[in-house]
């Protein structure tokens, strides 16, 4: 069994223990929170779309650790102008595990 959901503005594949890496959640270490915005779920072979969520449907999750990923640099320039911005960026994400999907 796996569902689609939705957090953060982006999509992602779940199963039951996946950990991944999310927008950051307003959640402290070691709470559950609950991923509501389910888009579809497959349950023994059957595909159950919503439109555009599935009635009912909620995923489960426990927060493992906030963090920064990987330093960008966002470098602008104008040829011939004498115009340079270099500017940093991290963006803070949020680890969880995906304990229960409910459809």
């Amino acid at each position: 069994m796996y569902a689609i959901i939705e957090t953060g503005g982006k999509q992602y594949r779940v199963q039951e223990g996946d950990v991944l890496k999310v927008e950051k959640l307003y959640a402290a270490e070691g709470e559950t929170v609950e991923l509501g915005r389910v888009l579809a779920v497959v349950k023994d072979g059957d595909l159950i779309s919503g439109t555009p969520v599935v009635e009912g449907a909620k995923a489960v999750a426990r927060v493992l650790d906030h963090g920064k990923a990987k330093k960008i640099i966002v470098f602008k320039y104008k040829a011939k102008k004498n115009y340079r911005r270099k500017q940093g960026h991290r963006q803070p994400y949020t680890r969880v595990q995906i304990e229960k999907i409910e459809a």
